[in-house]
């Protein structure tokens, strides 16, 4: 099978990309390891900035988005008993965030995929990226008991961290970036209304925690826990008594407590592979880089770098030029290091890490302080919050 651009993962990253190119007139291939109901059910990323949204609706996926999501205007920031709300668009001058989860965008892009654009191979295995450096990559994949080899003009990998296409990328080449954080996330999923109409991002003396939401009827929430935690080792009330805690407020405002539904522990990692580019192979999302999930930034990411992607190729075909292409690391990276930057902020503004003192402690509550007393300090985390331009 021949194909101009070979796409290895249908993640929300791979099929919004099949999108694009298929709007463009560009042929591609998407192959997925899983089955279908795997991608459309595995949980994952639900906060969509303003960006992505504007693409979603611009490619033909966004109808049921603006029908479902839900929009949301800030955030609200705990700390000392404390509430202050973050109003992005005061700040930033009318962008907003969507909170849709990821497991509908795939949905939605899925369907699309399936009812108007190239093949979506489901249960097809990459296996090796082959002649990456040449004008003629080549991904080998195992589909229904069989062998093949896709012959592409471009290979993208957006394939995770734990796929092959990184792997095509020769090691001297290759710098990596990382830094692991001594906690994790409990999260949990709850029938319940949420709590709030907006997340709300709590620092306490007892850990970090996130009041968050799939819909207007299922609460997402997450407790910092120290890292190996196993979340069995949790049991319902124990998780609400603890969340309680650390929303804890000055006023009446309370937590509203239901059937929890699903738990998972998320570890915390900050990760990026330089370059993000060999030869005609082009990595995307989590292929390349790994952001703590306090700034809601990892599909937003992977949305900017197939942007980034698509445009270019474009750019390619209307002009000869392969400029862009050839700046594709770099203009990707630019953003990324941004997004690193504010989910390290973010993180470490919120997390309290094992033998913190009350030095760190002071520093916190100024760091939060400040956001909530100077505009300038509010609207460096609102441009950040609703995404860096994907020019």
């Amino acid at each position: 099978m021949r194909t101009t651009v070979g796409i290895i993962g249908a993640g929300p990253a791979g099929l919004l990309l099949a999108r694009l190119l298929h709007n463009a007139g560009i042929d591609s291939v998407v192959l997925e390891s899983r089955d279908r109901a795997y991608v459309e059910q595995r949980q994952r990323a639900g906060i969509l900035e303003q960006g992505t949204v504007d693409v979603l609706r611009a490619a033909g996926a966004g109808a049921r988005m603006d029908r479902e999501g839900l929009p949301h205007d800030g955030i609200e920031l705990r700390f000392d008993r404390r509430r202050h709300r973050v109003d992005f668009p005061a700040l930033t001058g009318g962008r907003a965030v969507m909170v849709y989860a990821q497991t509908e965008v795939c949905k939605d892009l899925i369907a699309l995929q399936l009812k108007e654009g190239g093949p979506l191979l489901f249960e097809a295995e990459a296996l090796a990226v082959e002649d990456a450096g040449t004008d003629s990559p080549r991904v080998r994949y195992r589909h229904e008991g069989r062998e093949s080899v896709l012959e592409c003009d471009y290979v993208v990998g957006c394939d995770g961290f734990w796929g092959v296409a990184r792997k095509a990328v020769p090691e001297h080449l290759s710098r990596v970036f990382e830094r692991t954080y001594p906690f994790g996330w409990l999260g949990v999923l709850a029938d319940v209304p949420p709590s709030h109409d907006e997340l709300v991002y709590a620092r306490h003396d007892r850990g970090f925690a996130l009041l968050s939401m799939r819909s207007p009827s299922v609460s997402r929430l997450y407790l910092q826990v120290p890292e190996g935690t196993d979340a069995a080792d949790w049991g319902d009330e124990e998780i609400w008594d603890e969340l309680e805690r650390r929303f804890e407020t000055g006023d009446d405002w309370r937590l509203e407590r239901g059937p929890i539904t699903q738990k998972s522990v998320t570890p915390m990692r900050s990760y990026v592979h330089e370059p993000m580019r060999h030869g005609r192979l082009f990595l995307a999302g989590d292929a390349a880089h790994i952001v703590p999930p306090t700034g809601a930034k990892g599909l937003n990411l992977a949305v900017g770098d197939v942007v980034t992607f698509a445009r270019a190729l474009v750019h390619l075909g209307e002009t000869g030029s392969a400029e862009r292409l050839d700046a594709y690391s770099e203009t990707c990276l630019r953003r990324v290091w941004q997004a690193e930057r504010f989910s390290y902020d973010m993180t470490t503004m919120l997390h309290r890490a094992p033998g913190a003192t009350p030095f760190d402690d002071r520093i916190q509550l100024a760091r939060l302080d400040r956001i909530a007393t100077s505009r300038a300090a509010g609207t460096d985390l609102a441009e950040g919050y609703t995404g860096f331009p994907l020019d």
